[in-house]
């Protein structure tokens, strides 16, 4: 039986959302190419272009965006559950708990039509950043900030964790972030999602198993580490040799390289422009600068690319986001791709069940208790 360890380049599915053509270095979400998004649309544009498969029509979106503002207020319930919590849980924990907590509020309870499940993918991605903003005030004491009307979902995610109107530019940065996060095809929490509806589990239980699969260092957990290893360096000028001593004491330097990707990770180019022109909109651009230094010095010694997970670090701790607020983030945006593949796992449904190829030992007699040693 042919195998390929973590499962690299086998085809697990035929999707119809994200094709990604990791030798030429491109991202596209139903065709449409990611720099185009990133360049002119919203993310909740694009959140519609995966659910529903095209662009949408000015009334679409304007209908779209109202369904989702207007299911941005958690249960209360919910909000009483996280307010019970260890002041000390992860904001990843948090979310998995409370998610998995949404589904026996769900107003749609026991209908799986698509959609049932358009609107849960609406509900799900409406209520991902109040729990993420919410978590954040409750565990420092203060009081989560009711979500706002009539604003988009950048701006209010920055306005629920800040309890003040964003800057108009860092909310730019952050919708853009958002878009370019939103899905890329089969990774590891993606297709944890699949797996789980596949067994027809509700999109609570495949989004939870998702949001699991995302906490780990090596998916979404990455860049929390890259801005920890800047934040070690410290000084533009030990960047360099910071990274150097690492490589020779062969350290995993996180944000660089890809399962899938053998050129620039597209997504990287954009975050890369926004941690520049955030660092001079700051008057602080040693994190871009040091961020520059490692990149170049892991591609002459690894020939590794930067990946979005790398500037995406720089970006969102200049925004003032915490640092432990990167993943959930993460999750804010892929939660629109996690749902599309949800929907289209269930409109063409297969049980994922592959083989593993056994290596262990063969033919083992039985041995009785009492004749062990």
């Amino acid at each position: 039986m042919a195998t390929t360890d973590g499962l690299e380049d086998i085809v697990a599915a035929h999707s119809s959302i994200c094709e990604l053509d990791g030798k030429q270095g491109r991202l596209l979400y139903y065709g449409v190419d990611i720099h185009d998004l990133a360049r002119y649309s919203s993310f909740e544009e694009t959140a519609y272009l995966l659910w529903h498969g095209v662009l949408p029509t000015r009334v679409q979106l304007e209908d779209f965006t109202y369904q989702l503002q207007a299911n941005r207020a958690l249960p209360p319930a919910i909000m009483h559950l996280m307010q019970l919590m260890p002041k000390t849980a992860t904001p990843m924990d948090v979310l998995r708990t409370s998610v998995s907590a949404l589904s026996s509020f769900d107003p749609d309870a026991g209908d799986n039509t698509r959609a049932a499940n358009v609107r849960r993918s609406i509900r799900l991605t409406a209520l991902f950043p109040t729990i993420v903003a919410a978590w954040d005030r409750i565990r420092n004491g203060k009081e989560p900030v009711e979500p706002l009307a009539g604003e988009n979902h950048a701006t209010n995610f920055l306005y629920m964790l800040n309890g003040e109107m964003p800057d108009a530019y860092n909310a730019h940065v952050l919708d853009t972030a958002l878009i370019l996060h939103a899905d890329h095809e089969l990774n590891a929490s993606t297709f944890a999602a699949r797996v789980t509806a596949a067994t027809l589990a509700s999109m609570y239980a495949a989004i939870t198993s998702a949001i699991g699969a995302l906490s780990g260092a090596l998916h979404g957990g990455a860049n929390e580490q890259v801005i920890r290893m800047l934040m070690k360096i410290g000084e533009v000028d030990k960047a360099e040799a910071y990274i150097v001593g690492a490589l020779e004491r062969k350290e995993r330097i996180m944000g660089f390289g890809h399962r899938v990707y053998r050129t620039d990770d597209p997504r990287a180019t954009h975050l890369r422009q926004m941690s520049e022109e955030l660092g001079k909109r700051t008057g602080d651009s040693r994190w871009y600068e040091m961020s520059r230094i490692v990149e170049a010095s892991v591609k002459e010694h690894k020939g590794l690319y930067a990946n979005v997970d790398f500037y995406s670090a720089s970006v969102y701790y200049m925004l003032g986001v915490p640092i432990d607020l990167d993943t959930p983030i993460f999750a804010c945006s892929r939660i629109s791709g996690w749902t599309a593949h949800v929907l289209e796992q269930f409109g063409n449904n297969r049980l994922i069940r592959p083989r593993a190829e056994y290596v262990g030992p063969k033919d083992v007699k039985y041995v009785p208790l009492e004749e062990r040693e």
